[in-house]
C-alpha cells in the first residue's frame, strides 16, 4: 500500500519551512538522519531549502499583491493599472488665469478718433512670464486683434491723455484667457511601419499633447484607447449667431490617431495604431456576405482570410505611420507654483505684434487683475490608487455625487485642477410656508470647489477654470441635470494643546514630536470639504507620541483677517459631543499656516 504523507502547504517565512523540513525528515526518515544541530551537515541543507521557500514565497506573494490597484508598491505597475480602471494619472496641472491686454493709440482727425491703424495685431501662442520667484510661463493661445470688437470679444476703449482740452491718446484694452506653460517640440523619423509604434517624450512636467502633424501635413489625433474611430471636432461658426455659437461641434473619424499615457518616470508615452497592411481591410477581413460567391469583388473560398490575427493588422485600431517624419508639440509647465498672484503676469517673453503703423507697439502692456488658479502638481501614489478606484466605480457617467466629485478630479491637466469638490442637491426655501423645498428642477446640483495658490494655500477657483469644469462635466451627466459650480468657504483654524510628559523624556523632544503629529493629520491633501474635526482623534493622536502620558488641553480656535481667511466662525457653538461641525454652506478647515498656528506646551510634574 502506498505511504501518504503529511505535507504542509501553508508555511510563510522561513522559520515555517526550516521547521516543516525538520519535522518531514524526523517522521519519514528517523533512522536516516537524526542530527538537527544548528551546525550539522544536515541543518544546513535543510535551512538553505527553506531559504529558498522563502524567497519563492515572498515573490509569489509580491506578484499577486502587484495586480491589485489597492496593495501595488510599485510605482510602473501602479500607473498601468490606473489606465486599465480608466484613470489618466496626472504630472502636473497648468493655471488659467484671465489677463488685460493694452495698448495706446494715437488720437487723430477733426474728431480726435482713436488711429485704428495703430491697433495692434498679436499672433497665437504669446508667451509671458510672471515676476514672482521661478518666473513661471504663461502662453496666449489665441490671437488679440485691437482693431475688432464684438459682443463676444469687445475692445474697451478709454482716454489716456488729453492736449489742449482734446483726446490726445487712448488706450484700448481686451480681456483674454492664458494658460501656464511652454510648447516644447519633438520630431521624430518614423521608418517602415510598426504595429502599435510607441514613442517616448522624454521631459519634466509634462502636460499633454497639444498636436502631431506628419510631413505630409496630415494631422494625427489624441483618443482614450485606439479603438475608438470617431472623436468630436468643433468648427468655427460663420452663421449669424456666430456671437453666441462661436463653434460648431461635429463628428469626425480619424483613422491616424494615437494614444497617449505617462510613466511613473513622468515620461510621455504615444503609441499609435496597427494598420500596416497596404491591403484595404476588405482583403484581410472580408465581408462574410461575399465568402462562397465568387463574385468579383468578394473571395471565393474561405481561407486564411479569416485568419483572428488579421484584426491586429487592420486599420481597426488606427493607421502606423511610416516613412515620415512627426511633429510633436506638446505643453510643459503648470504645478502649484504657477498659481501667481495678482498683477504678476507682466514679462514680455516671446509676443509678435504688428499694425499698418508700428509707432505704438511700445505702449503694449499685460496684467492679471486676479490671481491664477488650478494648478497642481502631480498625483501622490495615494490620490492615484483613490481616483482610479473611483474612475472604475463610475464607469465614464455622472448620476450619483459621488460620481460628479470623481469626473470633477478627472478634469484633463491642459484645463487646470480643483484641489477640493463637494457635491450637494439644489435647494430652496418656500417664501410663505419657510419649509426647505427641493429646487424647480429636481435634478439640479451644487458643486463646491477651492483651488490652490502658489503657495499651496486653498483659495477660490477662478471663473475661467469654473467654466471648463461645468463643460467638461455636460459630457457626462444625464439630460435632465443641470449643475451649478460654487465657491466653497475656507476657515481658518489653529490649535492650542497643552501635554503631561513622562518622567525621563525630553520636554522639546515631545513637544516638537506631537506638533509634527498635528501638522500631518491636519495637511490639507488629505481632509475634504465639510469634512469635521474630531478632537478625540486629534487627542488619541497625541496620546501615541512617545512620552506623553496625557493630554491635558485641546482647543480649536477661529483665525480671521489679515492673511487669514474673512469668514469667522463659532467653533464653540459648533461643537457636540467633542467634534466641530462644519456649517450648513460647505466649508473647509485649514491650518493655513501650521508652523505659528499650532501650539503646545509641556506640563511637567
Amino acid at each position: 500500500m502506498k505511504e501518504v504523507r503529511d505535507i504542509k502547504y501553508i508555511n510563510r517565512d522561513f522559520n515555517d519551512f526550516k521547521n516543516s523540513l525538520v519535522e518531514f525528515a524526523k517522521n519519514y526518515f528517523p533512522d536516516t538522519y537524526n542530527d538537527f544541530s544548528p551546525a550539522s551537515p544536515g541543518m544546513m541543507f535543510i535551512e538553505m531549502a527553506a531559504y529558498v521557500g522563502d524567497v519563492l514565497s515572498f515573490y509569489s506573494d509580491t506578484q499577486l499583491q502587484e495586480t491589485f490597484v489597492q496593495h501595488a508598491k510599485n510605482p510602473e505597475n501602479l500607473y498601468s493599472l490606473a489606465y486599465t480602471l480608466g484613470y489618466k494619472p496626472k504630472i502636473t496641472t497648468v493655471a488659467e488665469v484671465e489677463l488685460e491686454v493694452t495698448q495706446n493709440v494715437a488720437a487723430t482727425g477733426a474728431d480726435y478718433q482713436p488711429n485704428f491703424n495703430q491697433a495692434l495685431l498679436l499672433s497665437a501662442n504669446a508667451q509671458l512670464k510672471a515676476t514672482t520667484t521661478g518666473q513661471p510661463s504663461f502662453l496666449i493661445d489665441q490671437s488679440i486683434d485691437f482693431s475688432f470688437s464684438s459682443s463676444y470679444d469687445p475692445t474697451t476703449i478709454t482716454v489716456a491723455s488729453i492736449a489742449g482740452g482734446n483726446p490726445a491718446e487712448y488706450t484700448l484694452k481686451k480681456k483674454v484667457k492664458a494658460f501656464s506653460g511652454e510648447v516644447a517640440v519633438k520630431t521624430e523619423v518614423i521608418g517602415n511601419a510598426e504595429k502599435f509604434k510607441t514613442i517616448t517624450v522624454e521631459d519634466t512636467d509634462i502636460v499633454g499633447i497639444l498636436s502631431i502633424v506628419d510631413s505630409s501635413g496630415k494631422t494625427w489625433t489624441e483618443v482614450p484607447y485606439l479603438g475608438q474611430e470617431t472623436v468630436y471636432d468643433d468648427l468655427a461658426n460663420t452663421d449669424l449667431d456666430s456671437g453666441e455659437v462661436a463653434n460648431k461641434l461635429t463628428l469626425k473619424k480619424v483613422p491616424r490617431r494615437f494614444v497617449a499615457r505617462f510613466n511613473s518616470l513622468g515620461n510621455l508615452q504615444i503609441q499609435f495604431g496597427a494598420g500596416v497592411s497596404d491591403s484595404d481591410d476588405s482583403v484581410i477581413i472580408p465581408n462574410p456576405t461575399n465568402v462562397g460567391i465568387g463574385n468579383a469583388d468578394g473571395l471565393s473560398r474561405i481561407d486564411t482570410s479569416y485568419d483572428p490575427s488579421n484584426f491586429l493588422f487592420s486599420r481597426t485600431y488606427g493607421v502606423a505611420p511610416s516613412n515620415i517624419t512627426l511633429t510633436i508639440s506638446y505643453l510643459k509647465g503648470g504645478g502649484v507654483q504657477a498659481n501667481v498672484p495678482a498683477n504678476t503676469i507682466t514679462q514680455q517673453s516671446a509676443v509678435t505684434a504688428t499694425a499698418s503703423d508700428n509707432s505704438y507697439q511700445e505702449t503694449i502692456a499685460f496684467t492679471n487683475i486676479l490671481p491664477a488658479t488650478g494648478g497642481k502638481d502631480g498625483d501622490t501614489i495615494e490620490e492615484i490608487r483613490e481616483n482610479s478606484l473611483r474612475s472604475f466605480n463610475e464607469q465614464g457617467r455622472a448620476v450619483t455625487l459621488q460620481d460628479y466629485n470623481v469626473r470633477a478630479q478627472s478634469l484633463p491637466a491642459k484645463f487646470g485642477s480643483v484641489a477640493k469638490t463637494f457635491v450637494t442637491k439644489d435647494e430652496a426655501t418656500s417664501k410663505e410656508t419657510k419649509t426647505t423645498l427641493v429646487d424647480d428642477n429636481p435634478f439640479s446640483l451644487s458643486l463646491y470647489t477651492l483651488a490652490y495658490d502658489n503657495n499651496k494655500k486653498l483659495t477660490y477657483a477662478s471663473d475661467n477654470l469654473k467654466r471648463n469644469l461645468k463643460t467638461y462635466l455636460s459630457q457626462y451627466m444625464m439630460i435632465s441635470d443641470s449643475i451649478n459650480i460654487k465657491d466653497a468657504f475656507v476657515v481658518n483654524i489653529g490649535i492650542n494643546f497643552e501635554v503631561l510628559a513622562l518622567p525621563n523624556y525630553t520636554g522639546r523632544a515631545v513637544l516638537l514630536e506631537c506638533i509634527q503629529k498635528v501638522k500631518e493629520y491636519f495637511i490639507t491633501a488629505n481632509r475634504n470639504i465639510n469634512q469635521p474635526i474630531n478632537l478625540a482623534r486629534i487627542t488619541t493622536v497625541l496620546d501615541r507620541v512617545k512620552g506623553v502620558q496625557t493630554v491635558q488641553k485641546l482647543e480649536i480656535v477661529n483665525k480671521v483677517g489679515e492673511t487669514y481667511s474673512e469668514f469667522g466662525y463659532d467653533i464653540a457653538g459648533a461643537t457636540r459631543n467633542n467634534v466641530v461641525y462644519p456649517s450648513y454652506d460647505p466649508c473647509f478647515f485649514e491650518i493655513k499656516y501650521p508652523d505659528t498656528d499650532i501650539k503646545g506646551r509641556i506640563i511637567t510634574v
